[in-house]
């Protein structure tokens, strides 16, 4: 019988998921959407919060609905090659290739780098991302001490240290919200909603909902019925938090652009905003928010990683693992962020639409009774629209232009498939396919539950 959890319970779980997911990108990008936004923040802070918070919150359940053991374990559904090729490129992407050393990357730009001098600069972040990535390293080594580490130390002084900055800001706003810029002039909530792909929170929600069903079985909830019940609770204490968060960061941005001015990106947001408030405290201030969440959300990474992958080779162990990725993560973070966002970006316009449909059809998969080829189809049409997203942005942010087949393949796509031009091209393709081939597909309940369970 599953134990019945208090609220305390919902909170601890909830507080250390959110500690997973918020790191210094989920303070940044709300931060730059406020100033873009100006006066169309509220309609654009609606689209990010759905991508940004809404997208994890469901990734995070679907693991739970499914009764999947892990991503690997869903995504094999498609195919056990499939499973395990898609889950090892979306945890590499959000873990050493990319998400994990720019936890430190952006850790150092936005928190340490406004003290630091040029000349100095390269010598400053070695040593910082050392450091950074030792802290991240010790913790690492004993996961089951997150709950602890996380949920009831880092988490609540990220938002101590956030609520101070943003009642200031309610308080006293800066400045009234300028005029909207780009394209949150025409189209302030889908701007806003694919801005929220920016967080990666998505993608880390099919890794981190392992992590939060473990804590929930430690707890003595060990039903499928109680285990899900209890992952949609904390996950709603974790998405009350983000969106509240989100939405406070947003006003701020919103309001600073008269005082600053209009800034490229939102850590320069962020650490103007606090100086203004709090002069030097402010900046450091703004430092321990960007190292707390930076460190938080590495932690997390590196322990789904190195379970992950020690599962799939036993033969290498986990503290292995640990010392590998975090050793890889602070070489990549030595490269610098901008080289770091330029290729990751590309990779996620690939595996977004995957993930996204993914858990879609772990939503839908008993209405038509899991079968395999709804799974394969449906995928499959999502691969040959994500693929030439990737290449198109690829192209885009190296600055070169598009080879002559690719772009003939853009402009079909533009002419066919609806919302292509907003980044959502895969959307009503992927969804047809689920229907029909949801009714071609003959019903063989039993068959095709063993069929993807192998």
């Amino acid at each position: 019988m599953d134990s019945k959890l208090s609220f305390k319970s919902y909170a601890v779980v909830g507080m250390m998921l959110f500690a997973l997911f918020f790191g210094a990108g989920n303070l940044i990008f709300p931060a730059q959407l406020g100033q873009y936004a100006g006066t169309e923040v509220a309609i654009a802070i609606i689209g990010f919060l759905i991508t940004g918070v809404g997208l994890p919150l469901l990734g995070i359940v679907a693991i739970g609905y499914s009764r999947s053991e892990d991503l690997q374990d869903l995504s094999s559904r498609v195919h056990p090659l499939y499973g395990v090729l898609f889950t090892s490129l979306l945890y590499l992407t959000i873990g050493p290739f990319f998400a994990l050393p720019r936890t430190g990357a952006v850790a150092y730009e936005v928190g340490i780098a406004p003290f630091v001098g040029e000349s100095s600069a390269a010598a400053v972040l070695l040593v910082f991302s050392i450091v950074f990535f030792a802290i991240a390293l010790v913790i690492s080594l004993n996961p089951s001490k997150i709950v602890d580490s996380i949920g009831k130390f880092l988490s609540p002084a990220i938002l101590v240290t956030l609520a101070v900055l943003l009642a200031a800001a309610f308080i006293t706003p800066m400045g009234q919200a300028g005029a909207p810029q780009g394209g949150y002039l025409d189209n302030a909530f889908m701007t806003g909603f694919l801005e929220g792909y920016n967080t990666m929170d998505a993608l880390a929600s099919l890794v981190f909902g392992i992590i939060v069903i473990a804590a929930i079985h430690k707890m003595g909830v060990k039903s499928p019925k109680g285990v899900l019940a209890a992952t949609l609770k904390s996950g709603l204490v974790a998405a009350g938090l983000l969106a509240a968060v989100y939405a406070g960061i947003a006003f701020l941005g919103a309001t600073s652009s008269g005082t600053l001015g209009l800034l490229e990106t939102g850590g320069p947001v962020l650490s103007g905003a606090s100086a203004h408030y709090f002069g030097t405290f402010g900046t450091l201030l703004i430092a321990v928010i960007i190292t707390l969440a930076c460190l938080t959300t590495a932690i997390g990474l590196i322990v789904a990683n190195s379970e992950f992958f020690h599962k799939l080779t036993p033969k290498v162990s986990y503290k292995i693992y640990v010392v590998i990725f975090s050793v890889f993560s602070l070489i990549v973070a030595n490269a610098g962020l901008s080289n770091i966002i330029t290729y990751s970006i590309p990779v996620l316009m690939f595996l977004y639409p995957l993930a996204i449909v993914l858990i879609l059809l772990a939503f839908t998969s008993s209405l038509f009774h899991h079968a395999r080829p709804v799974y394969v189809a449906t995928i499959t049409v999502t691969f040959f629209i994500a693929i030439i997203d990737g290449f198109k942005t690829l192209t885009g942010t190296l600055g070169v232009e598009n080879p002559g087949w690719l772009q003939t393949i853009i402009d079909f796509y533009g002419t066919v498939l609806p919302l292509y031009n907003e980044g959502l091209g895969w959307l009503l393709p992927a969804v047809l396919t689920i229907v029909v081939t949801g009714l071609l597909v003959p019903s063989r309940k039993g068959a095709d539950v063993e069929a993807v369970r192998n």
